[in-house]
């Protein structure tokens, strides 16, 4: 899944885990924080829109299907035609990306 598409379901995953939606996710991979809103991705510097089950980052073109239970979550991101998973624990957001086979971690 591509990076921008990830980061987009880390972010509204945090907002609507928490209720709270933060300003920016850290990246400890690429050692930065990626400023981020409920509607915009600073970074990509595009719209997204997130209402009920479904997200859509304007710039990458790419639906995606999430579905939460409790501080879990899990999904279909369309233009990859990938699943993932991932869960919020404490300030620590996993998600792994069947796609790649890959865990990829962010901080809030």
């Amino acid at each position: 899944m591509r990076e921008e598409t990830r980061r987009a379901i880390a972010y509204i995953a945090v907002a609507r885990i928490t209720g709270t939606a933060p300003s920016s996710i850290y990246d400890p991979v690429r050692r930065r924080h990626m400023a981020m809103s409920p509607n915009y991705d600073i970074n990509a510097q595009s719209h997204i829109n997130a209402s009920g089950p479904t997200l859509y980052h304007h710039g990458m073109a790419s639906q995606v299907n999430l579905q939460f239970d409790g501080p879990c979550f899990s999904g279909y991101a369309y233009a990859e035609g990938h699943h993932f998973f991932g869960s919020l624990l404490g300030n620590t957001l996993e998600i792994f990306d069947y796609g790649d086979g890959k865990f990829y971690r962010y901080t809030v």
